[in-house]
């Protein structure tokens, strides 16, 4: 087993990674881009345990970086590294004092003899002002320091910024090599595996939800009937608001122990139940923990309900490559008769404006911060939109 195991279906990046940690073709700054689920922190992870490596350093032949045995590649991937720095976010942005926090880290040498490294995951978070910070420390970095940005997309982050980084570009694994991933790490039977491959549109994560959980694969069964029922107003409110509902459920389920947890990590950091009373200090503590509890809860609300729209455009997507004869399976094989019946009735150009319609709502919720209800009502109003629509 080598830190590259988690990797599906990203052999090209993986050479080049390897490379680069063996000393070929290395930078101070790196930009990992991919689709959601094609392990774009996962490999920037995995590249960092490389680089801390204690079997790259001996220079015996056979001896690769990135082992995956050795104390550096395991504390790397758990995250518990002296050297490694992982930067993960509950909130809609990533603001300027975090950034000059972590440029002050990076300017510091390595406790151990490799390098300093800084991996910032959900890049495309990044305030304009957190930017510009970021971008200072990239120009002139430590001679040991290497930052790894992770985006969607290269277009996420400054030219500035991608100008000065390598970039690795990730890609959407197959769902052949999900499923034979599923089998072999999670011992997930071979036609669960398929369905959950598929489903999951390559997104690793997801795919392993679905593979192991009944309740989400219910969720999402029911998330991809929606249009077929959409046959009235009604019909599309209720959608609508069932599944704001349901991902506030979901959202709320996630973290409301993390939520008890912090609170009373709080409550005993201000000594409050040992003192029976509560110092001058901590009145702004809770507030500031509340505020961030509740930025927490509103950014899984939208990654639930972001995760449910994908599953809704893959139905809309099935009826065009239905329409258009495309070969392979289905993303949602399991409900083929529903898809034949929606490509029968619409077409491909209509359900193409479905798709964008699906994508308008996600940009008003994630970058205009419409409220979730409006813009489902808007949506599923939308779906329902007659075959002549000129919308």
């Amino acid at each position: 087993m080598t830190v590259w195991d988690s990797l599906v279906g990203q052999e090209r990046a993986v050479a080049a990674l390897r490379s680069a940690a063996a000393g070929h073709g290395m930078s101070h700054a790196w930009l990992f881009s991919g689709p959601p689920g094609s392990g774009r922190s996962n490999a920037a992870v995995a590249f960092a345990a490389a680089l801390q490596c204690e079997a790259g350093e001996t220079g015996h032949p056979g001896a690769e970086a990135g082992c995956g045995h050795c104390l550096a590649c395991r504390t790397s991937l758990a995250g518990t590294h002296a050297d490694v720095t992982l930067v993960r976010t509950e909130k809609l942005s990533i603001g300027v004092d975090e950034v000059r926090e972590l440029v002050r880290r990076s300017a510091l040498s390595p406790v151990g003899s490799r390098w300093q490294v800084l991996v910032v995951e959900d890049a495309d978070r990044l305030t304009d002002q957190a930017c510009n910070a970021l971008l200072k420390a990239i120009e002139e970095p430590g001679a040991r320091t290497v930052w790894m940005l992770c985006t969607p997309t290269v277009e996420d982050v400054l030219p500035t910024i991608r100008s000065r980084c390598r970039q690795v570009v990730l890609a959407t694994p197959s769902p052949e090599a999900v499923a034979a991933f599923l089998v072999a790490t999670d011992g997930v039977g071979e036609a669960l595996a398929a369905y959950a491959a598929r489903a999951s549109q390559g997104h690793i994560g997801r795919a392993r939800a679905l593979a192991r959980d009944e309740a989400t694969r219910n969720r999402r069964r029911e998330i991809v009937g929606y249009p077929a029922g959409l046959t009235s107003l009604g019909a599309c409110m209720r959608a609508a608001t069932n599944l704001a509902e349901a991902a506030k459920e979901e959202a709320d389920a996630i973290t409301a122990e993390l939520d008890a947890r912090e609170k009373t990590d709080l409550d005993s950091a201000y000594g409050v139940e040992a003192r029976g009373r509560r110092p001058r200090e901590y009145g702004p503590a809770l507030a500031a923990l509340e505020k961030a509890q509740k930025t927490r809860a509103k950014r899984r609300v939208l990654d639930v309900v972001d995760r449910g729209l994908m599953d809704l455009s893959s139905v809309y997507r099935d009826a065009v490559a239905l329409h258009l004869g495309a070969p392979g399976a289905l993303v949602n094989e399991e409900i083929r008769g529903d898809v034949v019946e929606l490509a029968r009735h619409t077409s491909p150009e209509l359900n193409l404006r479905r798709i964008g319609w699906i994508f308008e709502a996600r940009e008003q919720m994630l970058e205009f911060n419409v409220p979730v209800a409006l813009a489902l009502e808007s949506m599923m109003v939308a779906l329902k939109a007659p075959q002549g629509s000129s919308r």
